[in-house]
């Protein structure tokens, strides 16, 4: 089976290609994951999350999916088969508000244990869940999260979890090996914040007014706040290999903010669900377009309110 990227072909071979590393016997001791995160950047576990519990958080997603008319008529929800001739989709942060089951499995038990040990103290989750309902054909481009949610501690990690079991061909997380060492070549990338504009640039009314979503650096042009967009030459680069796994519902990926990760191509026929959550110590400073507003207002997330002007 090909497998590919941003709808390039991944070689393949034992030198570019692999399978995560899992960390389960480090569970119960945080000292053990926080060396292994510096060590790798990042954290597989095996069933580390309640299986019947993620399976109920599935149950809701693809309910809300089949009410709008998302999934294909007369076949079982739970398999998420996208309606023949619908719109595709990707983010889909609807899915997560008010989502019972969803939160329960995100923001307690087993995952705000793991994440306790992890930071060596209280935990604080961002108030914003990132959802993602990658219908056929999609995926998404190597990044670093630390460009889109940098501005509070850079001591922030990430939770990618499936909400089904995704095998490679449906495209599932991707991890660069070793890319969280890389700063040589990431260093300037690492630096940069999405919501940041040249303000006596050539895009900056474009931005202020919400016609430019997000500006590059250097160009001044769109950009989506990816590090690239062709993943074999990307692992060419920067050395390492792609690593992965066939993911099974209850199995947990955590990162850091300067890992470069990617996803497969959904290559398959039903909708890849997952859930991108966010934590942090709760006494460390945190980027607040992500937490609710004093009178519980939502996330003001990459919205107007989020921009910040700098001069060039």
């Amino acid at each position: 089976m090909k497998l590919t990227a941003q709808k390039k072909e991944l070689e393949l071979a034992a030198s570019a290609f692999g399978e995560l590393q899992e960390s389960n016997q480090l569970l119960l001791d945080g000292s053990a994951l926080r060396e292994r995160m510096a060590e790798d950047g990042y954290l597989f576990f095996r069933g580390a999350l309640s299986r019947e519990g993620v399976q109920e958080a599935r149950r809701e997603c693809v309910r809300r999916l089949a009410d709008a008319g998302r999934l294909e008529p007369e076949t079982d929800i739970m398999e998420a088969i996208p309606r023949r001739g619908g719109e595709g989709s990707y983010f889909r942060a609807d899915l997560a508000e008010g989502n019972a089951p969803l939160l329960t499995v995100l923001y307690d038990g087993p995952m705000m244990e793991i994440m306790g040990r992890l930071l060596g103290g209280p935990v604080l989750h961002y108030d914003f869940t990132w959802m993602r309902a990658v219908t056929p054909g999609g995926g998404t481009a190597p990044h670093c999260d630390v460009v889109y949610m940098g501005r509070g501690t850079q001591q922030l990690y990430t939770a990618w979890t499936p909400l089904g079991d995704i095998p490679l061909s449906v495209g599932g997380l991707i991890v660069l090996e070793n890319s969280h060492l890389r700063r040589d070549i990431t260093g300037d990338y690492l630096s940069q914040d999405v919501d940041s504009y040249c303000e006596n640039g050539p895009a900056a009314e474009a931005v202020r007014t919400g016609k430019l979503h997000w500006e590059h650096p250097e160009t001044h042009e769109a950009w989506d706040g990816a590090f690239s967009h062709d993943p074999p030459a990307l692992q060419k680069q920067l050395g390492g290999r792609w690593l992965t796994t066939d993911y099974k519902m209850g199995d947990l990926l955590v990162f850091s903010m300067a890992t470069i990760h990617a996803s497969l191509d959904n290559q398959g026929d039903t909708i890849r669900l997952s859930s991108d959550t966010r934590y942090q110590r709760a006494d460390a400073p945190v980027d607040d377009r992500w937490m609710n507003g004093p009178n519980g207002e939502k996330p003001i997330a990459h919205g107007l309110a989020a921009k910040r002007g700098r001069i060039c």
